[in-house]
């Protein structure tokens, strides 16, 4: 089990780089300094701090009775806080070899909000096990071993390669759950809350890796790789959380479970099948997130609901 102080250390470090940013920033006026952020430059975000009730709906299939698409989104929230914590210590590595200070606000915040993006999915795998009995550590033990491997065998910036790929994985799924709205029909609305947060904030700082990355040399070559090779373990290890749910409930083997989420998937809505090309987009030579400028979801979501999450470290 994950100590939430640890998770807490992340958002100290995080607030404490935030005030060094305000302090220096009188003197980064007579600096020379190079636009190493490629986000719209009337963007600036930071994190919230929200407060979901779950326990109540994780006890059952909290995703329109269907165990299939529950089990789907329980599995992915699994792996969330020990990459969360990876991609944090991808790119604190290199904080200090990036001088624009607009990226060195966005990294602050980006190490913010993923922090309590661990927080948040540490405290719901928590609650989804206790309510369910399911083993928190057989989900997480793979993850962990291949965590421990890549921090021991990758190079600094092949890991912020991993980084940038999954955040291009969690940014295209965030933009369609925001702009279809029917990923969670029929779904617990403090469950679908969490999700839709979560996504908004994917969406904000879709880019601050993907900077990074290229303000320290990453390569075309290293990032597509790297996506290769994090989609394979990102939906491996998604379904084996997942079929490892529905075997514990007695639903592994049943057809109707299976043919409704091969739907959902790849058929209506299609989740999966809608974001395919522009999961292709990534592979593009001159890519770059913010080619795709959808800061209007991010506006509609606070219109509808920004009021009710408080902000932290602003």
């Amino acid at each position: 089990m994950l100590a939430h102080g640890d998770v807490l250390n992340d958002v100290y470090t995080a607030a404490a780089a935030k005030c060094v940013s305000i302090l220096s920033s009188e003197y980064r006026g007579t600096a020379m300094t190079s636009k190493q952020s490629k986000s719209p430059d009337a963007l600036t975000f930071s994190p919230r701090r929200p407060s979901f009730e779950l326990a109540q709906a994780l006890a059952g299939d909290w995703h329109g009775g269907s165990a299939f698409k529950t089990a789907y989104f329980n599995a992915m929230s699994i792996l969330f806080p020990l990459g969360e914590k990876f991609f944090i210590d991808s790119v604190r590595v290199y904080r200090n070899q990036i001088d624009d200070p607009k990226l060195l606000d966005e990294i602050t915040a980006f190490q913010g909000q993923e922090a309590i993006h661990r927080l948040q999915h540490q405290r719901y795998n928590e609650l989804l096990c206790e309510q369910r009995g399911y083993d928190l550590d057989r989900f997480e033990r793979p993850v962990r071993d291949r965590m421990t491997w890549a921090y021991r065998e990758l190079s600094a910036r092949r890991q912020l390669a991993g980084t940038v790929a999954n955040e291009h994985l969690t940014a295209i799924m965030a933009n369609d759950m925001l702009t279809q709205k029917d990923a969670f029909t029929g779904a617990d609305p403090h469950v679908a809350a969490l999700w839709a947060w979560h996504g908004v904030e994917e969406t904000e700082h879709k880019a601050v890796a993907f900077d990074v990355f290229v303000a320290v040399g990453g390569t075309v070559r290293e990032r597509r790789q790297a996506l290769i090779m994090n989609t394979y373990f990102f939906f491996k290890d998604t379904f084996r959380n997942l079929c490892i749910m529905l075997k514990h409930d007695g639903k592994l083997w049943s057809l109707r479970e299976w043919l409704s989420g091969f739907k959902y998937l790849f058929v209506s809505p299609g989740v999966l099948r809608r974001v395919f090309f522009a999961y292709l987009g990534f592979y593009r030579k001159d890519f770059h997130p913010w080619q795709h400028d959808n800061r209007a979801l991010i506006a509609e979501w606070e219109q509808d609901y920004g009021s009710t999450v408080s902000r932290s470290l602003t």
